[in-house]
C-alpha cells in the first residue's frame, strides 16, 4: 500500500466509525473559508495532508489534484505553463486548498464571463457517508454521460461526501489585458454594462464603487478586458467614447496596478471590504439578473459581474429587506460575514442562506441521504436542519 491509499484508507475506516457511533464530523482544508456558512459543527477532519499533484497534461488543459492540495500550490504550477482557473477563486488567506475551492463554490471577478468552478470541473473521487471511494466524471468533458453527479459537489460546502480528488480544466492565460476605469454613477454604469454585453467585446470583469478615497468621493467603473490583442486593442477606444457620451471620463489603467486592484477585490481586501462601517454591520451578498436596475437601498454598494454581483454591509436584522428585494429581481441574497467579533462557532440566528421551496429543500434532504445516510458531514453547514 502506498501513502496515499493508507490514508484513504484510514480516513474511511474513520468515516465507518462515525456512522456507526453518530459521531459527525467537520471536514475541513485550510480552514480559510471555515467564517462562511451556517455553523461549524462536529469534531475536525483535516485534508491538510492529503495534498500533491495527481497529474497534468498542459496540452490537454486539464489537471488532477489532491483536495488538501494547497490553491496557491496549483495556481503556481499552472502559470508556469501559461495557464490559469479562469474563474479566479478567493483564496481568502494562504492556507487555501483545492477541496475548499470545490466545496465553497466561490468564483473571482471573472466568474460572469469565464464561468463558475462548476463548469470546470471535470470529475471528482470522494468517501461518502459509509466510507465508500466512490468516482464520478473523468477528466474530459466527453466522459460524463447522464447526470454529471461531480457538478453537485460544487457548493455542496462538504455536506455531500469528503472530495479526495478534483480533476478541473483549465484555460491559457490571454495574451492582451486592460483595464478601464470610467467615473460614472451607479446607473449609467449598469446601463453600459448591460450594452456592452450585448456587443462582441473582450470582455471579463468589472467592478463598480463609490470610491471615498478620491478626493473628491467618486462613482467608479472598472472593466477588465481580456483576450486576443487586436481585439482588446480595438475596443479600448470604443468603449471609452461610450463612457465620454454617457457624461463620464475613461482612461486606460497600468496593468501592474489594476492587477493589484482585481487580486484585491477577489480576495476581498478593498476598503469596501476591509471595514464593516458599523459594528453590527454584516456582509451580504446579492446575487440578481445582470439587467437589475440600482436597488433602491439606504446602504453602500460594491457591483461585480455586470450587474450580476451586489455586495453591501447591513444589519443581520434587514434580512427580510434585502432577501424580498432580490427575490423582486429573481435572485437571491447570502449573509457572506458575520458581524466583526462574531466567533466562527458562535449560532447563527439569520439563516446565511435564503430559505428553500418546499421542493428545493426535499431534493437537498433527499440527496443528502443517498451521499451521507447517517448525517455524518458537516451538519448545519448549509442548514440549520441539516
Amino acid at each position: 500500500m502506498n501513502a496515499d491509499t493508507d490514508m484513504t484508507a484510514l480516513m474511511a475506516t474513520r468515516v465507518r466509525q462515525a456512522a456507526q457511533s453518530g459521531t459527525q464530523l467537520r471536514i475541513r482544508g485550510g480552514g480559510s473559508k471555515d467564517f462562511y456558512g451556517q455553523d461549524l459543527r462536529g469534531d475536525v477532519l483535516d485534508m491538510a495532508a492529503y495534498a500533491g499533484i495527481v497529474s497534468y497534461e498542459p496540452s490537454e488543459l486539464v489537471v488532477t489534484v489532491r483536495a488538501g492540495t494547497k490553491l496557491a500550490e496549483l495556481e503556481a504550477l499552472l502559470a508556469g505553463q501559461g495557464q490559469c482557473l479562469p474563474f479566479e477563486p478567493p483564496h481568502f488567506g494562504p492556507d487555501a486548498t483545492v477541496g475548499g475551492m470545490v466545496a465553497s463554490g466561490l468564483n473571482g471577478p471573472a466568474r460572469a464571463s469565464s464561468g463558475a468552478v462548476r463548469d470546470f470541473l471535470l470529475g471528482v473521487v470522494l468517501l461518502n457517508g459509509q466510507g465508500e471511494c466512490l468516482t464520478f466524471g473523468g477528466q474530459v468533458m466527453k466522459n460524463v454521460a447522464g447526470y454529471d453527479v461531480s457538478r453537485l459537489m460544487a457548493g455542496a460546502m462538504g455536506t455531500l461526501g469528503v472530495l479526495l480528488e478534483v480533476s478541473l480544466k483549465v484555460l491559457p492565460i490571454a495574451p492582451a489585458e486592460a483595464t478601464l476605469r470610467c467615473s460614472l454613477p451607479q446607473q449609467k454604469a449598469l446601463d453600459l454594462l448591460n450594452r456592452w454585453g450585448g456587443q462582441p467585446l473582450p470582455l471579463n470583469a468589472s467592478c463598480w464603487v463609490h470610491d471615498d478615497s478620491a478626493s473628491p468621493a467618486q462613482d467608479v467603473l472598472f472593466v477588465r478586458l481580456r483576450g486576443a490583442v487586436a481585439a482588446v486593442d480595438s475596443a479600448c477606444p470604443r468603449m471609452m467614447a461610450d463612457v465620454k457620451a454617457a457624461g463620464g471620463q475613461a482612461l486606460v489603467m497600468e496593468n501592474t496596478q489594476a492587477s493589484a486592484d482585481w487580486n484585491a477585490c477577489r480576495e476581498q481586501t478593498l476598503p469596501f471590504f476591509a471595514q464593516a462601517p458599523s459594528l453590527d454591520a454584516c456582509l451580504w451578498r446579492l446575487s440578481v439578473p445582470q439587467t437589475t436596475p440600482a436597488l433602491d437601498l439606504p446602504f453602500v454598494q460594491l457591483i461585480e459581474w455586470h450587474g450580476g454581483l451586489r455586495w453591501l454591509w447591513a444589519p443581520a436584522s434587514s434580512a427580510a429587506q434585502l432577501r424580498q428585494m432580490a427575490s423582486q429581481a429573481r435572485g437571491h441574497a447570502t449573509l457572506f460575514r458575520r458581524a466583526a467579533g462574531t466567533p466562527l462557532d458562535a449560532p447563527v440566528i439569520t439563516p446565511v442562506f435564503t430559505p428553500l421551496s418546499a421542493v428545493q429543500a426535499r431534493i437537498q434532504r433527499e440527496l443528502k441521504k443517498q451521499f451521507d445516510p447517517a448525517g455524518v458531514f458537516n451538519p448545519g453547514r448549509l442548514s440549520a436542519d441539516w
